[in-house]
């Protein structure tokens, strides 16, 4: 099984993987400290079976991240919290919820859980194997259905700038429009990325609507590159944090030269060890370099 954490306790988190490795229920495919940071289009991306979710977190609450990722979801979800309020027990389960767990966690209550609810999609799974099965059979057509997974060029793309540590920064909108546009335009044959201005220009002249005025337009275009730029910044950081914890990372050798120049990444990790200087964003070189690479990977996301 395939499990996503969020939490805003890193102890838990590391409870929590532990206690799902230990006893080899599945693998942890990601983390989250907050549910801002948790969309349904990356739980579908990493194919996620079980969400372990805590109620109460700073920003964005276990119960309305429920609501958000809505039926998109088609997973499983463990709710956990100190908490023992019945109207948002109810509540929870209202939702969806599979079973709530109360906080200080026991070991074995979370083990005996977990169990529970991975019997219980085996047995799902192995239904679906079985109807797949039998619909190879001529005349013979069963009703259980699995559900689809539909991938877009953004779903794609939320999940790699949740990857790159951005998914719940602001500029973060403004690359997604970006990347949209970019796929328009190749689905009407072109090619070429266009100039930055151009592309900001078209983002901020849809999202504002025909009324808007030109100076409307430019102001927000200037607003617009100001925080992509800044979202390009936390990624860098979160890249070269991740090289210095650890530089055989995958995710650190993947994204750290296609996303970035690697000197600029290696800068930045000896700025974090204070060895060096402030590393920046070169305004616009890198921008482009980012949403290139971006798009990149998000289209061959898709087919995969």
């Amino acid at each position: 099984m395939r499990f996503f954490i969020v939490d805003d306790s890193t102890a838990i988190r590391a409870m929590l993987a532990t206690i799902v490795e230990e006893q080899d229920f599945g693998t942890v495919e990601g983390e989250a400290e907050d549910g801002s940071e948790v969309y349904a289009d990356i739980l579908e991306a990493k194919n996620i079976d079980i969400l372990l979710i805590d109620l109460l977190m700073p920003n964005r609450d276990g119960l309305e991240t429920i609501k958000e990722i809505g039926p998109s979801f088609t997973g499983k979800i463990i709710m956990i919290s100190q908490v023992e309020s019945k109207e948002l027990i109810g509540e929870a389960y209202g939702l969806g919820v599979e079973y709530y767990i109360t906080k200080p966690l026991n070991k074995l209550e979370v083990s005996s859980v977990i169990k529970k609810v991975c019997d219980n999609l085996s047995l799902k799974k192995s239904l679906l194997e079985i109807q797949r099965s039998l619909n190879m059979l001529p005349g013979l057509k069963t009703n259980i259905s699995s559900p689809k997974r539909t991938y877009s060029i953004v779903s794609s793309g939320k999940n790699i700038l949740f990857e790159l540590g951005i998914i719940s920064e602001s500029g973060n909108k403004d690359l997604l429009d970006l990347l949209n546009i970019l796929y328009e335009h190749e689905q009407k044959g072109i090619k070429e990325t266009p100039p930055l201005k151009d592309l900001f220009e078209e983002i901020m002249k849809k999202r504002l609507g025909p009324n808007a005025s030109n100076a409307e337009v430019r102001k927000e275009m200037k607003a617009g590159e100001q925080r992509v730029r800044r979202a390009l910044q936390q990624a860098l950081e979160h890249l070269a944090s991740l090289g210095l914890t650890d530089y055989s990372n995958p995710k650190f050798d993947h994204y750290s030269s296609s996303f970035f120049d690697y000197e600029q990444v290696r800068m930045k990790m000896l700025e974090l060890e204070g060895k060096t200087e402030t590393c920046s964003i070169a305004p616009r070189s890198n921008i482009k370099k980012f949403l290139q690479a971006l798009y990149l990977e998000s289209r061959k996301s898709i087919h995969q």
